[in-house]
């Protein structure tokens, strides 16, 4: 069975889903910000919390050409490196950010969207690395990521069946031994119908390796519903106030909803269990209120068992009512007392 391990945290199917909180831009430039959403997915029981590591230079060019220009969604109006000097987290609070998470016993880690970003967080001992979408098809980018010989996780929005692969190998052949993928859909927000969740089973039968969600869709549905296909991963933004103005406030999670992503993302994967058509713990008490058969007359031994003799009725103590027909013209054995359970044993030849 396919498995990773972040920060000694066994991930995979055997395992209860793995929520990753993304903290990405919702610190909307304040240091304290950042910090108090690291504690509040602590408390809301999130697995990790994860960062984007990057600058404006290190991500585009400082260009107003047609190119560089955002003309519709959430960001309209603003240039590329506007969004992300807008967006970014500062790398000189990336020291603070990995020891606050790691004194309250929450797992950080980061997206690098370049070299030299690696570099920064090889310096502060990331644990695991996560590829956004968009870089899923910077090859150079995920072999050096490999190189670091770091459990990876590659988000695949936009990308198609051919450009994954693609991503896996250039992982596989840098070195990466611990990869897991995303399903994922690059819109911000995305509505429900598109993420076409069926695809999950489909890649984990495809590329045989851990699978989840990055979802951004607005409540918690389509994470949930991941679970039940096979989803050992889900990443959601998360926010402090879905108002707050930020880039990516608006379609994040506010601390109640994560505790809620947290808490029933484990009991889908509870839920979904085994192959079992057995009576299960929970219903043990119940069997009373299952039909059988009882005598509903006093019969002596050697008398014979009519259809006036017994009834299936409530509890389900005993013969089964299938054998109602099958018991009828034999004889007790014993005596019996109306109000009693029909046994084997106290018929004749049965």
């Amino acid at each position: 069975m396919k498995k990773i391990n972040i920060d000694g945290r066994v991930i995979g199917p055997d395992q209860p889903p793995y929520i990753i909180a993304e903290l990405s831009a919702n610190h909307n430039g304040q240091l304290e910000t950042a910090l108090k959403i690291i504690e509040e997915a602590k408390r809301a029981g999130a697995d990790a919390i994860k960062l984007q590591t990057y600058r404006p230079d290190t991500i585009t060019l400082n260009s107003d050409l047609p190119d560089f220009q955002i003309t519709n969604g959430l960001w309209k109006g603003r240039t590329l490196y506007e969004l992300y000097e807008w967006a970014h987290t500062p790398w000189e609070w990336h020291q603070a950010l990995f020891e606050h998470a790691r004194k309250l016993g929450i797992t950080i880690f980061s997206s690098p969207f370049d070299t030299t970003a690696v570099d920064l967080l090889e310096d502060l001992n990331a644990p695991a690395y996560k590829i956004a979408s968009f870089e899923a098809v910077d090859l150079p980018l995920i072999e050096y990521v490999a190189r670091t010989g770091k459990p990876m996780i590659i988000s695949t929005g936009m990308a198609d069946a051919e450009e994954i692969q693609e991503a896996i190998d250039a992982a596989r052949g840098a070195g990466c031994e611990q990869l897991a993928i995303l399903h994922c859909v690059s819109g911000y927000p995305a509505p429900p119908e598109d993420y076409n969740l069926r695809t999950i089973p489909d890649m984990i039968e495809r590329f045989g390796l851990v699978t989840g969600l990055s979802d951004h869709t607005i409540d918690n549905t389509t994470a949930i519903t991941s679970v039940a296909l096979g989803a050992s991963l889900i990443e959601k933004h998360f926010t402090l106030d879905r108002n707050g103005g930020g880039p990516d406030d608006s379609f994040s999670l506010e601390p109640a909803e994560l505790a809620a992503l947290c808490r029933d993302a484990k009991t889908a994967w509870q839920a979904l269990g085994k192959v079992d058509y057995g009576r299960k713990s929970s219903e043990q008490g119940n069997v009373k209120f299952r039909r059988s058969l009882y005598f509903v007359e006093d019969l002596n031994v050697g008398d014979v068992i009519n259809h006036d003799s017994v009834r299936s009725v409530r509890p389900g103590y005993g013969m089964p009512p299938k054998f109602l027909e099958k018991i009828i013209g034999k004889k007790v054995k014993n005596n019996v007392i109306k109000h009693s359970v029909v046994k084997r044993e106290d018929i004749d030849e049965c």
